[in-house]
């Protein structure tokens, strides 16, 4: 279970750094969107992995538990995630409509040696 977990944390934030290196702009929100997903099954992962544990500490009886932080974490982070790529695609809008264009120029005037 924690090698389809790791796996899968890893194959996520190779995906996004991926997506994020793109020179478009919706790439570039599918990767940020990916990575916030690894980050969440990585605090998800934190809280122990077991199958039918109780998120509860009992202390009259020993048993396996899930710590309920992460989860809590989680869910607070899905929410910021959500916020984040909604204002992320509402000003690659923005520069779409003004420019009909989402490509992301990264050349400028000084890199190439030409002064004004």
């Amino acid at each position: 279970m924690e090698l389809l977990v790791a796996s899968a944390v890893g194959i996520l934030t190779a995906a996004g750094i991926y997506l994020i290196l793109r020179k478009r702009t919706f790439p570039v929100i599918l990767g940020l969107s990916l990575v916030s997903y690894a980050v969440n099954v990585f605090l998800f992962a934190t809280g122990r992995l077991m199958v039918n544990a109780p998120p509860i500490l009992n202390k009259y009886e020993e048993v396996a538990y899930t710590d309920p932080l992460p989860q809590a974490l989680v869910l607070t982070a899905i929410v910021i995630s959500f916020g984040m790529t909604a204002v992320v695609v509402m000003i690659a809008l923005g520069a779409f409509l003004s420019s009909r264009d989402d490509r992301i120029d990264m050349t400028s005037d000084t890199q190439s040696g030409e002064d004004a």
